[in-house]
């Protein structure tokens, strides 16, 4: 599966690289920044060529925007929640990027005890812990998207991923449920969106099909390290199989999904006929 080497965008408190403008093709997956993000959504974004920070629309404290279920390493039962406690500027419509971290320096001491009490036995956390470091500075900026944001790009660099990031609100899009994630996809020269299950009960294809843009469905596996995904931080699996051995596991469900590319001719026929 061919990548482009991971850049970030201009806004990002989170160090940077030369951006290399990728070639047009590839899969595109648009996600809001989650806090240490579950393992499924950091499979998709693996699986992805680019991934689209959806950081313009409403915060919701009832997602993962500031929040990450850690559980502790051989014990994947005991769960607890970590979270970021936040402030919303303008009430329930304030912006994802908009939102503020309360009292970011406690935020930050606990948020370093609740990862090292969970993870801290792991034989990878002696690694883990320096390569996590970036989060922990990013608590400075007192942006709790830039703190989620900075801990997806983290876990994704750790795994060898080397997709381009771009951001939602630096992006022209059209409004509406389903043609502003297509005029988003278009603009990275995507030719298939990888979308969440639960996305596609609802995404109208039309729009997609109508930028030549293949609409596929992102189906991790649910047997093993992934019978827990869809809840537990992909903090989880990282700090119990280490990196190399987590990448190879996202490697073969990114090759699986790579032959979206090949089909995305055939699936975007199916799309305008539905």
């Amino acid at each position: 599966m061919q990548r482009t080497n991971l850049s970030f965008a201009p806004a990002s408190p989170a160090a940077s690289s030369p951006r290399e403008q990728s070639a047009p093709g590839g899969l595109c997956a648009i996600h809001q920044p989650n806090l240490f993000p579950r393992l499924t959504t950091l499979a998709k974004l693996f699986a992805a060529d680019y991934w689209i920070v959806l950081d313009d629309v409403q915060f919701s404290r009832r997602d993962y925007q500031h929040r990450a279920r850690l559980a502790a390493i051989g014990a994947p039962g005991r769960q607890q929640w970590l979270s970021v406690p936040t402030h919303l500027p303008s009430g329930r419509p304030t912006l994802i990027r908009d939102a503020l971290v309360d009292n970011a320096e406690l935020a930050r001491r606990r948020t370093a005890g609740m990862l090292r009490q969970n993870f801290g036995a792991s034989p990878h956390w002696p690694s883990l812990v320096q390569a996590l470091d970036p989060v922990l500075d990013t608590f400075a900026t007192g942006r709790t998207a830039a703190i989620a944001e900075t801990s997806t790009r983290v876990l994704l660099g750790l795994l060898g991923w080397r997709g381009q990031i771009l951001s939602s609100s630096l992006l022209s899009a059209r409004p509406g449920r389903s043609l502003r994630p297509a005029d988003l996809a278009a603009a990275t020269g995507a030719r298939a969106y990888l979308c969440g299950t639960g996305g596609m009960t609802y995404l109208d294809p039309v729009p997609f099909a109508a930028r030549n843009i293949a609409v596929a469905s992102f189906r991790p596996p649910t047997t093993g390290i992934w019978s827990t995904a869809r809840r537990l931080s992909a903090l989880w699996a990282l700090a119990s199989l280490g990196p190399d051995t987590l990448a190879s596991r996202l490697r073969a469900v990114a090759d699986g999904h790579a032959a979206l590319r090949a089909a995305a001719p055939e699936l975007r026929s199916s799309a305008t006929s539905v």
